[in-house]
């Protein structure tokens, strides 16, 4: 019996690797503000592309409220996908409820 490695996009996704995606750029814009680091899209678009099954984005939605504090910082990190022309397939936010993200 051959087994297949598992790919890096079916494998269950952590904190961890979510707040290494989106570091430094995104992060840093969430925390401190400035403008806005085209970089940062990048770090989206790696989230997205990494997130490809529901477990992962309810995994990634909930790593995502770890990485900003206040409204402000919340703000501003929910501004990122729509600033990078991206479709996260969640909303970023305190108050969403990660296990109705499909």
């Amino acid at each position: 019996m051959v087994v297949a490695p598992t790919s890096a996009k079916t494998r269950a996704i952590t904190c961890d690797i979510v707040h290494k995606i989106m570091h430094p750029y995104c992060h840093g814009y969430a925390l401190l503000g400035g403008s806005f680091p085209s970089e940062c899209c990048n770090e989206v678009k790696s989230l997205i592309s990494n997130i490809t099954t529901i477990a992962n984005r309810q995994s990634a939605c909930s790593c995502m409220k770890l990485l900003a504090y206040t409204k402000k910082q919340v703000k501003r990190l929910a501004s990122i996908p729509g600033k990078c022309g991206a479709n996260l397939p969640f909303k970023i936010g305190k108050d969403v409820d990660c296990s109705k993200v499909k």
